[in-house]
């Protein structure tokens, strides 16, 4: 079993198949993953470890949204310690969602994941994620956790209650079969997030990201299963379902309001990209 495990074995690899017309590999892939924090002094330096650790060509950014506790001296240890831990503070706290746009901007990969600070997500699984990115198969890819295949804690049913409520309202805003909107685990090609307009700050980030995303033309979505150790609110966890009426809004505004040139150009670099693929298999 890997040291990077938080004990349960990992899922089965992710099966690359041939067939995908077009698909081209990124070769020598570097990958950023995106750590926004708050207050998570009792596992930082342990999920950044963690991520370190994996045989992956990687950076590791961590922004830091304000911390009262310990996490920005450990931040800036790590920092010292790991030539592949980039580290910054804000000097207000803004919310995930203000976190999450410096740690895009600092970025410099060919593919961007989400690693939450607080070991809910197991970073063995991250290799597994990004597979069908790193194949040319995929431009965003989420874990799920509500298909089965991974350990899974038992959590809060109003969470769960909450994000199949939510992640309902998604598939028919969006014809789409996405399972599980509020995943921690989310994985994009930076290119395509570097197309978006982002502009929520907190727990609202997530559907925005995934709604524009999803409006994107030719944007090709996958999703695997995941497992997760999710926390109590005794455990440090931070969104409760009070949000769910914004996060809903969100939602709503997102399938309203136009697309940008942005998104337009990059779902035309994709259909070039993919047609020069299929004419050279």
């Amino acid at each position: 079993m890997s040291a990077g495990s938080l004990g349960a074995p990992p899922l089965e690899p992710y099966h690359l198949t041939a067939h995908h017309q077009g698909a081209t590999p990124i070769e020598n892939a570097l990958v950023s993953v995106l750590i926004p924090v708050y207050n998570e002094q009792p596992t930082l330096r342990r999920v950044v470890e963690r991520v370190a650790s994996l045989p992956l060509t990687l950076e590791i950014v961590v922004v830091d949204d304000c911390s009262s506790d310990r996490t920005p001296l450990i931040g800036e240890e790590l920092a010292r310690e790991l030539s592949n831990v980039r580290f910054q503070r804000r000097t207000r706290n803004g919310g995930k969602g203000a976190a999450m746009r410096d740690a895009l901007r600092a970025a410099s990969g060919d593919i961007v994941i989400v690693q939450d600070a607080d070991l809910e997500y197991d970073p063995i699984e991250i290799p597994r994620v990004i597979a069908p990115l790193v194949a040319g198969q995929a431009d965003m890819v989420y874990g799920t956790r509500l298909h089965g295949g991974g350990t899974q804690r038992a959590h809060l049913f109003s969470h769960y209650v909450g994000n199949k409520f939510l992640s309902l309202v998604t598939r028919i805003l969006y014809n789409t079969t996405l399972s599980d909107l509020m995943t921690g685990y989310k994985a994009f090609r930076t290119d395509l997030v570097r197309s978006f307009e982002l502009e929520e700050s907190d727990f609202r980030f997530d559907p925005e990201i995934t709604a524009k995303a999803l409006r994107t033309p030719g944007v090709r979505v996958y999703e695997l299963p995941i497992s997760y150790f999710g926390r109590t609110f005794e455990e440090g966890k931070k969104i409760s379902w009070r949000v769910a009426p914004s996060i809903l809004w969100v939602l709503v505004r997102e399938r309203i309001v136009g697309i940008t040139d942005g998104q337009r150009e990059w779902g035309e670099r994709l259909r070039v990209r993919l047609a020069d693929g299929a004419a050279q298999a």
